[in-house]
């Protein structure tokens, strides 16, 4: 089975340990008939490259879709995929878990995906095709509500994090979830959440607004 993948290099870190070993060929546009199973893992950043996937035959392709629904996509597209097109939780630290966590727009996907996922010794759990999932919409909203806490002046960064692991057994605190996640990918997925749903939980805090600003005053 040729495999291939594309995004940024700490992605395409955790997806090789996910599949521990598994030889992956670097994606090329140009030899995308000879792969199998492709993995766009940064899919989120560029989705008009859904038009390159969408007619391919007989392929499984993964898209890292946190920040957009799939629905979305192919409503855009104007027609359904004719291969097999699943989403799967792709943000940083969420790639290499015992559970993969995935959506699909119908049941023949996701039954395909599984059998084909298992057959690269992943297990997979099929969530509701929604922007953020499930568990990027709870990190995501935990560390707001801690930016939130910070900016009231209630409790500081460090005091936060300890206790969110020493009081629920949270193995990382949110300040310290958030730097291995990335600010950018957090700010973004919470903004796509507030668009599709509205709700308030999702409003992203001026503070983290206001850094995740900052951070690209800082690479300049």
């Amino acid at each position: 089975m040729n495999i291939a993948a594309k995004g940024q290099p700490n992605q395409l870190q955790e997806l090789s340990e996910l599949l521990h070993g598994t030889p992956i060929l670097p994606f090329k546009s140009n030899e995308i008939d000879k792969y199998d199973v492709i993995f766009d893992l940064d899919f989120d950043d560029t989705p008009e490259s859904i038009g390159q996937y969408a007619y391919l035959q007989n392929k499984l392709v993964v898209l890292g879709t946190v920040k957009i629904q799939l629905e979305e996509l192919y409503a855009e597209l104007g027609s359904t995929p004719t291969c097999t097109i699943v989403g799967m939780n792709t943000l940083p630290t969420f790639i290499h878990r015992p559970i993969v966590e995935c959506c699909a727009t119908n049941d023949m996907d996701a039954t395909v995906a599984k059998e084909k996922l298992a057959s690269l010794g992943l297990e997979t759990r099929f969530v509701k095709s929604r922007v953020g999932l499930v568990t990027p919409r709870i990190v995501c909203m935990i560390i707001n509500e801690a930016y939130y806490t910070v900016q009231e002046g209630t409790a500081a960064r460090e005091d936060i994090d300890l206790g969110m692991k020493l009081g629920t057994a949270y193995p990382k605190g949110p300040f310290a979830w958030c730097d291995e996640i990335g600010l950018d990918h957090v700010y973004e997925t919470l903004d796509a959440l507030y668009q599709d749903t509205k709700d308030e939980r999702y409003k992203i805090c001026s503070l983290l607004k206001t850094e995740y600003l900052q951070s690209f005053t800082q690479q300049a």
